[in-house]
């Protein structure tokens, strides 16, 4: 009896590619870096905190460096004062990175229609996901981070390398 539970080992062995494996440990840990200006900001702190429980997604680990985060969530009003700084800190991220735009302040400027605000981030930088309402539910923006889980299914670390290697040999 023992020695046919050590010679069957279909249940002991998982087959995957690389792509599939790293995209799994990505999607469930996901470190944001929130970017609040605004209500959007003190919103976000609810999806945080325990009712929404935002460590479920894996994402409990938010960071204030944006060379430790690859989902940068932007919640509230952009002026062109801040545009140059929110760009900085989107470069400073490592790749692969997401943007998550928070609020109608964010996607499109809100109800503030006039020169010192910018209409919409994705002018300055990528979005991956946008989440509308003023302020939007705990609801949306955990159902943006599961969108976000999906996407980083798709990514592949090896066609990025392949890329990269092509690079160095056009040179």
């Amino acid at each position: 009896m023992g020695l046919n539970n050590t010679t069957n080992l279909n249940d002991s062995i998982v087959t995957t590619t690389l792509d599939h494996a790293i995209n799994w440990g990505r999607s469930y840990s996901l470190w944001p870096m929130a970017f609040g200006t605004a209500c959007c900001g003190i919103e976000f702190m609810s999806v945080a905190g325990a009712k929404y429980d935002l460590s479920r997604f894996g994402a409990e680990v938010v960071r204030f460096s944006p060379r430790q985060a690859d989902l940068l969530i932007v919640a509230g009003t952009i002026s062109y004062k801040q545009a140059p700084i929110l760009k900085k800190i989107y470069e400073q991220m490592c790749e692969p990175k997401w943007v998550i735009s928070m609020g109608a302040c964010a996607c499109s400027g809100g109800f503030y229609d006039n020169y010192t605000t910018l209409q919409g981030i994705d002018e300055i930088i990528p979005v991956d996901e946008y989440i509308s309402g003023c302020p939007p539910r705990p609801e949306a923006v955990l159902d943006a981070i599961m969108n976000i889980q999906k996407k980083s299914h798709d990514e592949s670390i090896m066609k990025n390398r392949i890329k990269e290697y092509k690079g160095y040999l056009d040179v």
